[in-house]
């Protein structure tokens, strides 16, 4: 119960920030736009996949958004072609020294349904939900995303938001992990999703 009562503080105070944060720099530029080099490889994976996909206009310092670029650890798509894209900057060290700044981008083209994940806590690797114990919506950039607090695979020990378009699911998370906190990454992850760029297939 307690743990419940301050995960709905946390949402309370994520809200106020989220709703205040945006800067004004970001209010003014309007439409959100990639560069030409994230462009470049969310075109070529849209066309790999046949469907639309989203370009991240924005991610934390120092991560990118560029496919092929240094913090992009995994560039992967599956027979079924969805994607996993994910950026990664890691520095250790003791306090402040060290850290982790983890964010992941996931397509489902022509899936809407919530994937199936195995159980690594169970010895008969039960299938579960990839995704689980939602914590309501955030409204950004015309999405409508549910946050999820339990993950699994990639994504475990991040907070996820996830989102239907056109047929497909779509995803973006990031790991609650030094230097951030639950607050803080639920307030890059609220302008992460209002920065997405829709890259349709050619």
């Amino acid at each position: 119960m307690k743990h419940g009562a301050v995960l709905a503080v946390l949402v309370a105070l994520v809200a106020g920030c989220a709703s205040g944060n945006a800067s004004v720099a970001e209010k003014a530029a309007g439409k959100p736009a990639c560069t030409a080099k994230q462009l470049a490889g969310w075109k070529k994976l849209a066309n790999r996949i046949r469907a639309p996909v989203y370009c991240p206009s924005w991610l934390p310092d120092p991560l990118d958004g560029v496919i092929g670029s240094r913090w992009n650890n995994i560039d992967a798509v599956s027979r079924d072609r969805s994607y996993l894209e994910s950026w990664v900057w890691q520095e250790t060290g003791l306090g402040a020294a060290g850290g982790e700044l983890h964010v992941n981008l996931r397509g489902y083209p022509g899936r809407t349904r919530i994937p199936k994940c195995v159980d690594d806590d169970t010895a008969k690797r039960t299938l579960i939900p990839c995704f689980a114990d939602p914590h309501g919506v955030v409204r950004e950039n015309g999405i409508a995303a549910t946050v999820y607090t339990v993950n699994q695979d990639a994504d475990q020990w991040h907070i996820l938001y996830a989102w239907r378009h056109a047929g497909s699911l779509y995803t973006i998370s990031e790991h609650v992990a030094p230097p951030l906190n639950y607050v803080k990454v639920r307030v890059y992850l609220n302008r992460i999703l209002r920065r997405l760029v829709l890259v349709q297939p050619s």
